[in-house]
């Protein structure tokens, strides 16, 4: 395929009825069948008042069914993030009904999106896409609460077709796997939009372990969509399947882990820097420890006090996003990420940088990894501190039951800061909680501090 499909002819673009768009073992869904079934469900959708649905699912060759249903229909796409009955309770205001592949024990409205066991050569027109539509996500950023992201369909034909002029020919010929959902930016780009733009089979499973990425036949090539939290627990004792590219977003992947994953595979990693908010911003293709991110074309990074500044064709806000992160660019453009913007807290009158709190950690004998948060205990509002610690400072903290040690922490710490400031609440852990994306989701680390208060 020459040029990127966008999705308005992902249906449309004159290509056989056989084309392989998804498999799941031994099964093959093909571009006929695809046809048919959303065709079915223009029909199921049209008949519903609700205007946003939510799409959950695990089966992805049945996500793009209701993401195209949904857009045909003329209806909005909602992907809230996930895919917990509690939390759909919670958020039932942001949307009118459930698209899912299984029955929800939800309150609300659920169609069930299943594929039929017949196609047919010829079906009525599909309604078409307007240009306007757009796909709503969710993204819970450090305060756990859902905020609403707005992509319209020509930013993510843009994002795809700008993976393509990067990335098309290493992909050529290649099945798509992912161990990443397509409930987030990330996923929905890499597993979702890009396959069906250079017309590559996808894998309608997530692959939750090695075992599974490693179960692929040999009879394909495949590029592997991932995580540093999936490549860190890779099993390097099994014999690994045919992969052409590996692709990693969510935070960098440590270097201890990018030669080991190289060494295993036979490919190294390509990682990818941005967020829900901005879509793709950077891209570096490591082989040696110290190599800096490289933008995008037409991704434009500027300093805007203590804080940059990112204008790019994927963000619709023409003047741009604040980035989270902190960068230092080197002569040529490229940059470096120096860490996280400050969180700031309120406490007892006081803002207070967790970003600062954490640095501050960072720097006691023996903390590996930290991470801190505020604590409501007792309807006492505290910093709390969840560390990991080396080998030796574990076993001084064991050996004291935490309290000493923890007393020779907040005595570290109180020349530099001010008291209330200093951590109440000490958590020492094996390594620090994140999700897919190898993000820090910070109402759950709050949770193991409620749970052994």
């Amino acid at each position: 395929m020459s040029q990127p499909l966008p999705l308005a002819q992902w249906l449309s673009a004159p290509r056989p009825n056989d084309t392989p768009i998804a498999w799941l073992g031994e099964q093959t869904w093909t571009l006929g069948q695809l046809r048919y079934d959303v065709a079915m469900q223009v029909k199921a959708l049209q008949q519903q008042s609700g205007e946003r649905w939510a799409l959950c699912f695990e089966n992805s060759y049945l996500f793009i069914v209701a993401l195209l249903a949904a857009l045909h229909a003329g209806k909005t796409p909602v992907i809230p993030g996930h895919s917990r009955v509690s939390l759909l309770e919670e958020q039932q205001a942001l949307f009118n009904g459930v698209l899912s592949d299984r029955p929800l024990a939800w309150s609300g409205v659920t169609l069930v999106i299943q594929s039929a066991s017949q196609s047919a050569e010829h079906h009525e027109p599909l309604p078409d896409i307007a240009q306007t539509r757009y796909v709503e996500l969710f993204t819970s950023g450090s305060t756990g609460q859902p905020r609403r992201v707005m992509k319209p369909i020509a930013c993510l034909d843009r994002e795809a077709s700008l993976l393509a002029e990067r990335f098309a020919a290493r992909l050529a010929g290649c099945r798509v796997v992912a161990s990443v959902v397509p409930q987030h930016l990330y996923g929905l780009t890499f597993r979702i939009f890009l396959p069906m733009a250079l017309g590559l089979p996808l894998h309608a499973a997530m692959l939750y372990y090695t075992e599974q990425l490693a179960a692929l036949s040999h009879e394909h090539r495949y590029a592997f969509i991932s995580s540093p939290a999936f490549l860190k627990r890779l099993d390097h004792q099994l014999t690994p399947p045919p992969v052409a590219m590996v692709l990693s977003a969510g935070g960098m992947l440590p270097w201890e882990h990018v030669a080991p994953t190289a060494d295993w595979l036979g490919v190294w990693p390509d990682e990818i820097y941005g967020s829900t908010e901005t879509g793709i911003l950077a891209w570096c293709h490591r082989q040696q420890e110290d190599i800096a991110w490289q933008p995008f074309p037409g991704v434009n990074i500027t300093a805007e006090g203590d804080a940059f500044r990112a204008i790019s064709p994927l963000i619709h806000q023409a003047n741009g996003l604040l980035l989270d992160d902190i960068l230092q660019f080197d002569a040529d453009g490229r940059f470096r990420l120096q860490g996280r913007r400050d969180r700031v807290v309120k406490i007892e009158e006081k803002r207070i940088s967790l970003g600062e709190i954490e640095q501050r950690l960072l720097e006691l004998e023996g903390v590996r990894e930290a991470a801190a948060l505020s604590v409501t205990h007792a309807g006492r509002q505290s910093i709390g501190a969840l560390l990991v610690l080396d080998e030796h400072t574990r076993q001084q903290w064991q050996q004291s039951g935490g309290t000493a040690q923890e007393l020779a922490w907040r005595r570290a710490l109180l020349p530099q800061m001010e008291p209330v400031t200093v951590p109440r609440y000490w958590r020492v852990v094996d390594e620090i909680p994140v999700n897919s994306m190898n993000k820090r989701v910070y109402a759950q680390l709050q949770e193991l501090f409620h749970a052994t208060s």
